[in-house]
């Protein structure tokens, strides 16, 4: 694999990487310790350093996983992402949530599950909507200095919390955020109408959860010549399903997997991205990493942001009209691009 920055940091991380929400078998579905071990190993043997994990991943079993893991292999090779917020035990009312209090005893509980004495990466993982923004920041760059952590990152958060976070870290000397967590693919572009664009501005890394649409986009929903589908996934509709057969389509021109496509797509939008890819398998996991070798043609790309287009919402659409005339003093016009 290449390595990427991570942000306006100096921190190297590989082209993709892995999700480990599956790493445990609890709620019935995942890989066990053995497997997960194997599909660590795969990764790391392809060139891929980048982990990511949560708190609440199989009830905290998926960082245990990988703690052990690390014990017998190098931790200095690997950057290791986690996240706080969301509950992970019944204690006390602060079990959850963006607070100061819990993002500590979170930290404390992942670095002993980790087995580590550092956390790369610190994810918010959701944004409650109660604790100030400040509080959060401070807290993270508290961790920082302390050397539990080294970069603090944030997730599912909206777009003008995320940039009055780091607009607020500028002025106070604390460390900002490097990283965006948050859902996109071919299927799922509406962080395009904010997200991404302040993602862009910041110089943030953007690192997609879904990249693949739940699995949508490989194609393994679409049955028979005229695309009839399954109905247990939320994001199937006759929308997704032009998008996958287009998808699809592309693939068989380029004879390779329909998944190959959709990641690929994401890292050509004019913005830093590193999609997380999830297996619990080995050879899910193989068959995602041939993605990085494949090469979509400006003509892909077009039909591919044809198809997926969506309505940017104002001020976005306006922005992209073609003609558009922008100056308020209206003695000078000049043609805004198309987006």
């Amino acid at each position: 694999m290449n390595y990427k920055l991570l942000g306006r940091s100096g921190l190297k991380v590989s082209e993709l990487c892995l999700g480990t929400m599956g790493f445990g078998t609890e709620a019935g579905w995942g890989a066990d310790k053995e497997t997960s071990f194997a599909i660590m190993d795969a990764f790391a043997d392809s060139g891929g350093n980048f982990l990511d994990t949560a708190n609440v991943y199989k009830l905290g079993t998926s960082e245990k996983i990988i703690g052990e893991y690390l014990q017998n292999h190098d931790r200095d090779y690997f950057v290791l992402a986690t996240k706080y917020s969301l509950k992970d035990n019944q204690t006390n009312p602060n079990a959850s949530g963006n607070n100061r209090k819990n993002m500590m005893r979170s930290v404390e509980e992942s670095l002993k599950r980790l087995k580590t004495d550092f956390i790369d990466i610190l994810y918010l993982h959701i944004w409650d909507d109660l604790t100030p923004i400040d509080e959060v920041l401070r807290g993270m760059d508290d961790l920082i200095r302390q050397g539990k952590v080294n970069y603090a990152a944030i997730s599912d958060t909206p777009a003008w919390m995320v940039a009055k976070g780091n607009t607020l870290a500028e002025l106070m000397g604390w460390s900002q955020f490097v990283a965006l967590q948050v859902e996109y693919s071919l299927i799922q572009r509406t962080s395009e109408r904010e997200l991404i664009p302040m993602a862009r501005h910041f110089g943030m890394t953007v690192t997609p959860w879904a990249p693949l649409g739940g699995g949508v986009l490989s194609g393994k929903y679409l049955r028979g010549e005229k695309g009839r589908i399954k109905p247990e996934s939320r994001r199937l509709d006759d929308h997704s399903v032009r998008i996958t057969q287009t998808v699809v389509e592309i693939a068989g021109e380029l004879g390779v997997a329909p998944s190959h496509v959709a990641l690929q797509w994401t890292t050509h939008q004019g913005f830093s991205c590193i999609p997380i890819v999830g297996a619990t398998k080995v050879d899910q996991l193989k068959e995602n990493l041939k993605a990085i070798d494949v090469k979509l043609s400006p003509e892909h790309l077009q039909k591919l942001d044809e198809v997926s287009k969506i309505d940017l919402g104002f001020p976005g659409e306006f922005f992209r009209e073609e003609g558009v005339k922008m100056n308020s003093f209206g003695g000078f016009y000049d043609r805004v691009e198309k987006r």
